[in-house]
Protein backbone atom coordinates (compact mmCIF):
# COMPACT_ATOMS: atom_id res chain seq x y z
CA UNK A 1 0.00 0.00 0.00
CA UNK A 2 1.16 3.23 -0.76
CA UNK A 3 2.38 6.26 2.26
CA UNK A 4 -0.33 7.10 4.68
CA UNK A 5 -1.37 10.47 5.02
CA UNK A 6 -1.34 11.97 8.87
CA UNK A 7 -5.27 11.46 8.37
CA UNK A 8 -5.17 8.01 8.11
CA UNK A 9 -2.13 7.86 10.32
CA UNK A 10 -4.48 9.87 13.24
CA UNK A 11 -7.52 7.41 12.45
CA UNK A 12 -5.97 4.09 12.87
CA UNK A 13 -4.21 4.65 16.07
CA UNK A 14 -7.76 6.04 17.31
CA UNK A 15 -9.28 2.88 16.20
CA UNK A 16 -6.74 1.14 18.31
CA UNK A 17 -7.13 3.73 21.49
CA UNK A 18 -10.69 2.84 21.33
CA UNK A 19 -10.23 -0.75 21.23
CA UNK A 20 -7.42 -1.12 24.22
CA UNK A 21 -9.96 1.31 26.23
CA UNK A 22 -12.82 -0.78 25.78
CA UNK A 23 -10.75 -3.78 27.34
CA UNK A 24 -9.00 -1.86 30.04
CA UNK A 25 -5.36 -1.86 28.85
CA UNK A 26 -3.55 0.29 31.73
CA UNK A 27 -2.27 3.38 30.26
CA UNK A 28 1.66 2.40 30.77
CA UNK A 29 0.72 -0.13 28.57
CA UNK A 30 -1.69 1.27 26.18
CA UNK A 31 1.42 4.24 25.35
CA UNK A 32 3.94 1.49 24.50
CA UNK A 33 1.61 -0.21 22.15
CA UNK A 34 0.53 2.88 20.70
CA UNK A 35 4.13 4.43 20.31
CA UNK A 36 5.18 1.33 18.12
CA UNK A 37 2.20 1.10 16.52
CA UNK A 38 2.69 4.74 14.86
CA UNK A 39 6.40 3.94 14.13
CA UNK A 40 5.02 1.21 11.92
CA UNK A 41 2.32 3.47 10.33
CA UNK A 42 5.30 6.10 9.58
CA UNK A 43 7.43 3.73 8.22
CA UNK A 44 9.74 4.06 10.66
CA UNK A 45 12.89 1.88 10.71
CA UNK A 46 12.19 -0.76 12.74
CA UNK A 47 15.50 -3.22 11.92
CA UNK A 48 18.81 -3.34 13.17
CA UNK A 49 21.55 -3.32 10.31
CA UNK A 50 24.60 -5.18 10.30
CA UNK A 51 26.51 -2.17 9.88
CA UNK A 52 25.14 -0.59 12.92
CA UNK A 53 26.34 -3.36 15.06
CA UNK A 54 29.32 -4.88 16.60
CA UNK A 55 29.50 -9.02 17.19
CA UNK A 56 30.69 -9.94 20.48
CA UNK A 57 33.64 -12.09 20.36
CA UNK A 58 34.32 -13.24 23.76
CA UNK A 59 32.29 -13.51 27.48
CA UNK A 60 32.78 -14.55 30.74
CA UNK A 61 31.92 -18.36 31.21
CA UNK A 62 30.02 -19.51 34.44
CA UNK A 63 31.69 -22.93 34.29
CA UNK A 64 34.87 -21.20 35.09
CA UNK A 65 34.46 -20.33 38.47
CA UNK A 66 32.29 -17.21 37.75
CA UNK A 67 29.34 -16.50 40.81
CA UNK A 68 29.65 -17.41 44.85
CA UNK A 69 27.14 -19.94 45.45
CA UNK A 70 28.36 -19.20 49.25
CA UNK A 71 26.91 -15.64 48.28
CA UNK A 72 23.78 -16.69 46.42
CA UNK A 73 22.83 -19.26 49.45
CA UNK A 74 23.04 -16.31 52.03
CA UNK A 75 20.93 -14.06 49.39
CA UNK A 76 18.38 -16.59 48.28
CA UNK A 77 15.73 -15.27 50.74
CA UNK A 78 15.72 -11.84 48.33
CA UNK A 79 15.13 -14.04 45.06
CA UNK A 80 12.03 -14.35 42.81
CA UNK A 81 11.19 -16.86 40.27
CA UNK A 82 9.12 -15.15 37.39
CA UNK A 83 8.28 -17.90 34.87
CA UNK A 84 6.75 -16.74 31.22
CA UNK A 85 3.57 -18.65 30.67
CA UNK A 86 1.48 -16.76 28.21
CA UNK A 87 1.99 -19.12 24.67
CA UNK A 88 -0.43 -21.20 23.39
CA UNK A 89 1.84 -23.97 21.98
CA UNK A 90 0.84 -23.10 18.15
CA UNK A 91 3.84 -23.54 16.41
CA UNK A 92 2.53 -27.19 17.52
CA UNK A 93 -0.70 -27.06 16.87
CA UNK A 94 -1.98 -26.83 20.30
CA UNK A 95 -5.31 -24.19 21.23
CA UNK A 96 -4.26 -24.95 25.08
CA UNK A 97 -1.40 -23.64 26.90
CA UNK A 98 1.98 -25.13 26.48
CA UNK A 99 2.75 -25.28 29.83
CA UNK A 100 -0.08 -28.34 30.54
CA UNK A 101 1.76 -29.99 27.72
CA UNK A 102 2.89 -33.31 29.30
CA UNK A 103 6.73 -33.57 28.26
CA UNK A 104 8.15 -35.62 30.29
CA UNK A 105 7.17 -39.01 31.58
CA UNK A 106 3.74 -37.60 31.90
CA UNK A 107 4.62 -34.19 33.39
CA UNK A 108 3.92 -31.11 32.25
CA UNK A 109 5.89 -28.17 32.08
CA UNK A 110 4.09 -26.58 35.30
CA UNK A 111 4.25 -29.94 37.06
CA UNK A 112 7.85 -29.41 36.76
CA UNK A 113 8.33 -26.54 37.48
CA UNK A 114 6.38 -26.70 41.12
CA UNK A 115 8.72 -29.76 41.33
CA UNK A 116 11.91 -27.90 41.01
CA UNK A 117 10.13 -24.75 43.27
CA UNK A 118 9.23 -27.09 46.27
CA UNK A 119 12.76 -28.85 46.01
CA UNK A 120 14.50 -25.56 46.32
CA UNK A 121 12.20 -24.34 48.73
CA UNK A 122 13.18 -27.73 51.10
CA UNK A 123 16.79 -27.76 50.47
CA UNK A 124 17.35 -24.53 51.20
CA UNK A 125 14.64 -23.77 53.38
CA UNK A 126 13.80 -21.00 52.02
CA UNK A 127 10.24 -20.22 50.89
CA UNK A 128 11.45 -18.46 46.84
CA UNK A 129 8.35 -17.23 45.49
CA UNK A 130 7.10 -18.51 42.03
CA UNK A 131 5.00 -16.00 39.82
CA UNK A 132 3.53 -16.58 36.45
CA UNK A 133 3.36 -14.48 33.70
CA UNK A 134 -0.05 -15.76 31.86
CA UNK A 135 -1.70 -14.40 29.15
CA UNK A 136 -5.42 -13.65 28.21
CA UNK A 137 -5.49 -16.93 26.62
CA UNK A 138 -3.97 -19.15 29.20
CA UNK A 139 -4.80 -17.29 32.17
CA UNK A 140 -8.04 -19.65 32.79
CA UNK A 141 -6.51 -22.77 32.32
CA UNK A 142 -3.64 -21.88 34.45
CA UNK A 143 -5.47 -21.22 37.17
CA UNK A 144 -7.34 -24.28 36.91
CA UNK A 145 -4.11 -26.32 36.66
CA UNK A 146 -3.48 -24.76 40.11
CA UNK A 147 -5.90 -25.52 41.40
CA UNK A 148 -5.75 -29.17 41.14
CA UNK A 149 -2.00 -29.90 41.09
CA UNK A 150 -0.91 -32.39 43.85
CA UNK A 151 0.82 -30.40 45.54
CA UNK A 152 0.13 -26.78 45.34
CA UNK A 153 2.78 -23.87 45.46
CA UNK A 154 1.78 -21.54 47.73
CA UNK A 155 3.68 -18.38 47.82
CA UNK A 156 4.55 -16.99 51.01
CA UNK A 157 3.15 -13.12 52.30
CA UNK A 158 0.51 -14.04 49.90
CA UNK A 159 1.99 -13.04 46.93
CA UNK A 160 -0.40 -13.96 43.95
CA UNK A 161 1.25 -16.75 41.82
CA UNK A 162 -0.33 -15.81 38.71
CA UNK A 163 -0.15 -12.33 36.75
CA UNK A 164 -1.22 -11.57 33.57
CA UNK A 165 0.12 -9.83 30.95
CA UNK A 166 -1.40 -7.12 28.39
CA UNK A 167 -3.24 -7.70 25.33
CA UNK A 168 -3.25 -5.31 22.31
CA UNK A 169 -4.86 -5.76 18.66
CA UNK A 170 -3.34 -7.36 16.01
CA UNK A 171 -2.86 -4.90 12.46
CA UNK A 172 -3.89 -5.90 9.03
CA UNK A 173 -1.02 -6.74 7.10
CA UNK A 174 -2.10 -5.54 3.99
CA UNK A 175 -3.82 -2.42 5.30
CA UNK A 176 -2.06 -1.64 8.74
CA UNK A 177 -5.74 -1.13 10.34
CA UNK A 178 -6.57 -3.17 13.65
CA UNK A 179 -8.15 -5.94 13.52
CA UNK A 180 -11.74 -5.20 14.70
CA UNK A 181 -13.20 -8.57 15.69
CA UNK A 182 -15.47 -8.30 18.80
CA UNK A 183 -13.39 -7.25 21.82
CA UNK A 184 -13.97 -11.22 23.25
CA UNK A 185 -13.34 -12.81 20.57
CA UNK A 186 -9.24 -13.83 20.81
CA UNK A 187 -8.79 -13.72 17.75
CA UNK A 188 -8.37 -10.51 17.20
CA UNK A 189 -6.04 -9.84 19.76
CA UNK A 190 -2.37 -11.14 20.70
CA UNK A 191 0.16 -10.21 23.58
CA UNK A 192 2.42 -8.03 23.03
CA UNK A 193 5.59 -10.06 23.65
CA UNK A 194 7.40 -11.24 26.65
CA UNK A 195 8.87 -7.66 27.09
CA UNK A 196 5.65 -6.78 28.51
CA UNK A 197 6.51 -7.90 31.64
CA UNK A 198 8.27 -4.82 33.02
CA UNK A 199 5.18 -2.55 32.14
CA UNK A 200 2.76 -5.11 34.05
CA UNK A 201 5.07 -5.65 37.05
CA UNK A 202 5.21 -1.92 37.49
CA UNK A 203 1.19 -1.38 36.49
CA UNK A 204 -0.08 -3.82 38.84
CA UNK A 205 1.94 -3.39 41.76
CA UNK A 206 4.13 -6.43 41.71
CA UNK A 207 7.45 -4.97 41.60
CA UNK A 208 6.65 -2.36 44.50
CA UNK A 209 5.35 -5.14 46.58
CA UNK A 210 8.00 -7.45 45.96
CA UNK A 211 10.77 -4.78 46.89
CA UNK A 212 8.36 -3.77 50.01
CA UNK A 213 9.13 -7.26 50.91
CA UNK A 214 12.78 -7.39 50.65
CA UNK A 215 12.91 -9.20 47.54
CA UNK A 216 15.94 -7.59 45.34
CA UNK A 217 16.74 -10.17 42.80
CA UNK A 218 14.14 -11.76 39.93
CA UNK A 219 15.11 -15.22 37.63
CA UNK A 220 12.91 -14.51 34.74
CA UNK A 221 12.62 -17.40 32.14
CA UNK A 222 10.25 -19.37 29.54
CA UNK A 223 8.50 -22.12 31.54
CA UNK A 224 9.41 -24.14 28.45
CA UNK A 225 12.99 -24.53 28.84
CA UNK A 226 13.52 -27.15 31.05
CA UNK A 227 16.71 -26.68 32.03
CA UNK A 228 16.19 -22.95 33.39
CA UNK A 229 16.50 -23.41 37.47
CA UNK A 230 17.85 -21.54 39.87
CA UNK A 231 21.73 -21.19 39.90
CA UNK A 232 23.24 -19.84 43.41
CA UNK A 233 26.29 -18.74 41.74
CA UNK A 234 24.28 -16.36 39.59
CA UNK A 235 22.36 -15.18 42.75
CA UNK A 236 25.60 -14.58 44.11
CA UNK A 237 27.14 -12.85 41.06
CA UNK A 238 23.70 -10.89 41.31
CA UNK A 239 24.72 -9.80 44.84
CA UNK A 240 27.98 -9.26 44.86
CA UNK A 241 28.23 -7.37 41.67
CA UNK A 242 25.63 -5.04 41.83
CA UNK A 243 24.18 -6.26 38.39
CA UNK A 244 21.48 -4.01 37.53
CA UNK A 245 21.01 -6.72 34.48
CA UNK A 246 22.30 -9.87 33.62
CA UNK A 247 21.84 -12.19 30.58
CA UNK A 248 22.84 -15.74 29.94
CA UNK A 249 23.85 -16.76 27.03
CA UNK A 250 24.84 -19.68 24.92
CA UNK A 251 27.44 -20.70 22.22
CA UNK A 252 25.09 -20.89 18.98
CA UNK A 253 25.24 -23.72 16.80
CA UNK A 254 23.38 -24.40 13.30
CA UNK A 255 20.71 -25.22 14.80
CA UNK A 256 20.40 -21.69 16.85
CA UNK A 257 21.04 -19.48 13.69
CA UNK A 258 17.45 -18.57 13.68
CA UNK A 259 17.52 -16.81 17.10
CA UNK A 260 18.28 -13.41 18.40
CA UNK A 261 22.02 -13.03 19.06
CA UNK A 262 23.79 -10.80 21.25
CA UNK A 263 25.66 -7.52 19.76
CA UNK A 264 27.39 -4.23 20.71
CA UNK A 265 25.85 -0.74 19.40
CA UNK A 266 28.05 2.08 18.40
CA UNK A 267 28.33 2.91 21.96
CA UNK A 268 29.72 -0.31 23.23
CA UNK A 269 26.76 -1.54 24.74
CA UNK A 270 25.25 -4.79 24.60
CA UNK A 271 22.30 -5.45 23.12
CA UNK A 272 19.65 -8.30 21.67
CA UNK A 273 18.62 -8.76 18.02
CA UNK A 274 15.75 -10.87 17.22
CA UNK A 275 15.08 -12.25 13.39
CA UNK A 276 12.41 -10.07 13.03
CA UNK A 277 14.97 -7.20 13.47
CA UNK A 278 17.41 -8.14 10.70
CA UNK A 279 17.20 -6.82 7.24
CA UNK A 280 16.94 -9.14 4.61
CA UNK A 281 20.16 -7.83 2.64
CA UNK A 282 22.00 -8.93 6.31
CA UNK A 283 20.15 -12.35 6.80
CA UNK A 284 23.14 -14.51 5.91
CA UNK A 285 25.74 -12.81 8.28
CA UNK A 286 22.70 -13.01 10.61
CA UNK A 287 22.62 -16.97 10.20
CA UNK A 288 26.59 -16.84 10.47
CA UNK A 289 27.33 -18.25 13.62
CA UNK A 290 30.87 -17.72 13.94
CA UNK A 291 30.50 -14.20 13.30
CA UNK A 292 27.31 -13.92 15.88
CA UNK A 293 28.34 -16.32 18.20
CA UNK A 294 25.78 -15.74 21.68
CA UNK A 295 22.01 -16.48 21.48
CA UNK A 296 19.72 -15.47 24.08
CA UNK A 297 18.49 -18.15 26.25
CA UNK A 298 15.95 -15.79 27.44
CA UNK A 299 17.46 -16.42 31.13
CA UNK A 300 17.28 -13.20 32.76
CA UNK A 301 18.22 -12.14 35.97
CA UNK A 302 16.97 -8.46 37.03
CA UNK A 303 17.94 -5.94 40.32
CA UNK A 304 14.50 -5.41 41.17
CA UNK A 305 15.92 -1.49 42.29
CA UNK A 306 17.11 -1.20 39.10
CA UNK A 307 13.89 -2.02 37.29
CA UNK A 308 12.36 0.44 39.52
CA UNK A 309 14.29 3.46 39.19
CA UNK A 310 14.37 2.91 34.84
CA UNK A 311 10.60 2.48 34.80
CA UNK A 312 10.36 5.36 37.06
CA UNK A 313 12.23 7.40 34.47
CA UNK A 314 10.20 5.99 31.83
CA UNK A 315 6.50 6.49 33.00
CA UNK A 316 6.16 2.90 33.67
CA UNK A 317 7.32 1.29 30.06
CA UNK A 318 10.87 0.46 29.10
CA UNK A 319 11.45 2.30 25.46
CA UNK A 320 11.67 -1.38 24.17
CA UNK A 321 12.95 -1.76 19.98
CA UNK A 322 9.26 -2.88 18.16
CA UNK A 323 9.52 -6.66 16.45
CA UNK A 324 7.14 -6.97 13.85
CA UNK A 325 6.10 -10.07 13.65
CA UNK A 326 4.50 -11.81 10.48
CA UNK A 327 1.75 -14.38 11.48
CA UNK A 328 -1.97 -15.58 10.39
CA UNK A 329 -5.15 -14.62 11.80
CA UNK A 330 -6.44 -17.83 12.88
CA UNK A 331 -2.95 -20.08 13.93
CA UNK A 332 -4.37 -22.79 12.91
CA UNK A 333 -4.72 -21.92 9.67
CA UNK A 334 -2.00 -20.54 7.96
CA UNK A 335 -3.49 -19.41 5.32
CA UNK A 336 -6.10 -16.83 6.97
CA UNK A 337 -5.79 -13.15 6.74
CA UNK A 338 -2.14 -11.93 7.05
CA UNK A 339 -1.43 -9.88 10.12
CA UNK A 340 1.02 -8.16 12.01
CA UNK A 341 1.85 -8.80 15.78
CA UNK A 342 4.07 -5.84 17.49
CA UNK A 343 5.86 -7.30 20.27
CA UNK A 344 8.61 -6.57 22.61
CA UNK A 345 11.51 -8.76 24.14
CA UNK A 346 12.35 -9.29 27.39
CA UNK A 347 16.02 -9.39 26.51
CA UNK A 348 16.02 -6.26 24.74
CA UNK A 349 16.01 -4.54 27.73
CA UNK A 350 20.11 -5.38 28.21
CA UNK A 351 20.87 -1.69 26.33
CA UNK A 352 18.71 0.34 28.75
CA UNK A 353 20.97 -0.54 32.00
CA UNK A 354 24.00 0.87 32.18
CA UNK A 355 26.52 -1.97 33.49
CA UNK A 356 24.21 -4.63 32.22
CA UNK A 357 26.20 -8.03 31.66
CA UNK A 358 26.04 -11.25 30.11
CA UNK A 359 27.18 -14.75 30.81
CA UNK A 360 28.40 -17.45 28.62
CA UNK A 361 26.06 -20.99 30.40
CA UNK A 362 26.37 -24.59 29.60
CA UNK A 363 24.44 -25.62 26.99
CA UNK A 364 22.11 -27.86 29.50
CA UNK A 365 20.60 -24.12 30.86
CA UNK A 366 18.90 -23.83 27.50
CA UNK A 367 16.65 -27.07 26.90
CA UNK A 368 13.54 -25.02 25.57
CA UNK A 369 10.30 -27.28 23.29
CA UNK A 370 9.21 -24.91 20.53
CA UNK A 371 8.66 -27.55 18.19
CA UNK A 372 8.46 -31.63 17.93
CA UNK A 373 11.16 -31.88 16.65
CA UNK A 374 12.57 -30.72 20.18
CA UNK A 375 9.86 -32.28 22.19
CA UNK A 376 11.02 -35.60 20.82
CA UNK A 377 14.43 -35.53 21.88
CA UNK A 378 13.19 -33.72 25.45
CA UNK A 379 10.76 -37.00 25.86
CA UNK A 380 13.77 -39.75 24.15
CA UNK A 381 16.37 -41.20 26.77
CA UNK A 382 18.58 -38.90 25.89
CA UNK A 383 17.39 -36.93 28.60
CA UNK A 384 16.64 -38.13 32.36
CA UNK A 385 14.30 -36.92 34.74
CA UNK A 386 15.61 -36.40 38.11
CA UNK A 387 14.16 -36.36 41.68
CA UNK A 388 14.02 -32.77 41.59
CA UNK A 389 11.97 -32.13 38.24
CA UNK A 390 15.19 -31.18 36.63
CA UNK A 391 16.34 -32.95 33.31
CA UNK A 392 20.26 -34.22 33.05
CA UNK A 393 21.65 -35.82 29.87
CA UNK A 394 21.56 -39.72 30.34
CA UNK A 395 25.40 -40.93 31.14
CA UNK A 396 25.50 -43.10 28.24
CA UNK A 397 25.18 -40.42 25.77
CA UNK A 398 28.49 -39.47 24.23
CA UNK A 399 27.79 -36.98 21.62
CA UNK A 400 26.94 -33.97 21.53
CA UNK A 401 23.71 -32.40 21.04
CA UNK A 402 21.23 -33.66 18.81
CA UNK A 403 19.96 -32.45 15.33
CA UNK A 404 16.35 -33.43 14.90
CA UNK A 405 14.52 -32.38 11.44
CA UNK A 406 11.10 -34.10 11.18
CA UNK A 407 8.98 -33.58 8.23
CA UNK A 408 6.30 -31.42 10.21
CA UNK A 409 3.70 -31.88 7.47
CA UNK A 410 3.18 -35.37 9.07
CA UNK A 411 5.02 -34.58 12.55
CA UNK A 412 4.61 -31.26 13.16
CA UNK A 413 1.17 -31.21 14.85
CA UNK A 414 1.05 -32.57 18.63
CA UNK A 415 -2.03 -35.08 17.64
CA UNK A 416 -0.40 -36.66 14.39
CA UNK A 417 3.26 -36.63 16.10
CA UNK A 418 2.00 -38.67 19.52
CA UNK A 419 -0.02 -40.96 16.54
CA UNK A 420 3.45 -41.98 15.02
CA UNK A 421 4.99 -43.30 18.53
CA UNK A 422 1.91 -45.05 20.35
CA UNK A 423 4.71 -47.02 22.35
CA UNK A 424 6.74 -43.22 23.01
CA UNK A 425 9.87 -42.23 21.37
CA UNK A 426 12.93 -44.31 19.99
CA UNK A 427 15.83 -44.84 21.65
CA UNK A 428 18.18 -41.77 20.64
CA UNK A 429 20.83 -41.71 23.29
CA UNK A 430 23.63 -43.30 20.51
CA UNK A 431 22.18 -41.28 17.35
CA UNK A 432 24.09 -38.63 16.27
CA UNK A 433 21.34 -36.63 14.05
CA UNK A 434 17.86 -37.39 12.97
CA UNK A 435 16.31 -36.92 9.62
CA UNK A 436 12.16 -38.00 8.40
CA UNK A 437 10.99 -37.86 5.23
CA UNK A 438 7.14 -38.64 4.47
CA UNK A 439 4.95 -40.34 6.99
CA UNK A 440 6.54 -43.59 9.62
CA UNK A 441 4.61 -44.96 12.27
CA UNK A 442 6.91 -46.85 14.94
CA UNK A 443 5.29 -49.44 16.23
CA UNK A 444 6.93 -50.52 19.49
CA UNK A 445 11.11 -49.65 21.11
CA UNK A 446 12.83 -48.55 18.16
CA UNK A 447 17.02 -47.78 18.56
CA UNK A 448 18.62 -45.37 16.27
CA UNK A 449 22.47 -44.73 16.43
CA UNK A 450 24.96 -42.22 14.32
CA UNK A 451 23.09 -40.46 11.49
CA UNK A 452 19.71 -41.60 10.31
CA UNK A 453 17.76 -40.64 7.39
CA UNK A 454 14.33 -42.32 6.58
CA UNK A 455 12.74 -41.63 3.66
CA UNK A 456 9.32 -42.72 2.43
CA UNK A 457 7.94 -40.91 -0.48
CA UNK A 458 5.07 -42.75 -1.24
CA UNK A 459 1.62 -42.11 0.27
CA UNK A 460 1.32 -44.57 2.58
CA UNK A 461 2.54 -44.62 5.92
CA UNK A 462 5.54 -47.05 6.46
CA UNK A 463 5.86 -48.93 9.44
CA UNK A 464 9.09 -49.53 11.80
CA UNK A 465 8.48 -52.97 13.67
CA UNK A 466 9.33 -52.87 17.55
CA UNK A 467 12.46 -54.49 18.59
CA UNK A 468 14.09 -52.58 14.94
CA UNK A 469 17.92 -50.94 15.41
CA UNK A 470 18.64 -48.87 12.52
CA UNK A 471 22.25 -47.50 12.69
CA UNK A 472 23.14 -44.85 10.05
CA UNK A 473 26.12 -43.02 9.24
CA UNK A 474 28.79 -42.71 11.88
CA UNK A 475 27.00 -45.00 14.23
CA UNK A 476 29.19 -45.85 17.20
Amino acid sequence: MGQLTQQDVEWRLNVARKRLAAVGTPKAAAEAFLENYRRLLHGEQTLIPEADITPVDRLPRLDEQWGNPDTGRRELQKLVVIKLAGGLGTSMGLDMPKALLPVKEGRTFLDLTLGQIRHLRETHRSDVPLLLMSSFATQAALEKALQQADTPVGNPRDLPVLFAQNRVPKIIADTLEPVRTELNDPSGWCPPGHGDIYTVMWETGILERLLSLGYRYAFVSNIDNLGATVDLRLVGYMAESGAPFLMEVAERTAADRKGGHLARDAKGRLLLRESGQCPPEDFHLFQDVQRHRYFNTNNLWLNLEALQTVLRNNNGRLPLPVIVNRKSLNPQNPLSMPVFHLETAAGAAISLFEGAAAVAVPRARFLPVKTTDDLLAIRSDIYLLEADSTLRVNPERRLETIFIDLDHRVYGRLPEFDLRFPSGPPSLVRCRSLTIEGDFLFQGRVVLEGSVYLRNRSSRQMLVPANTLIRGNGAE
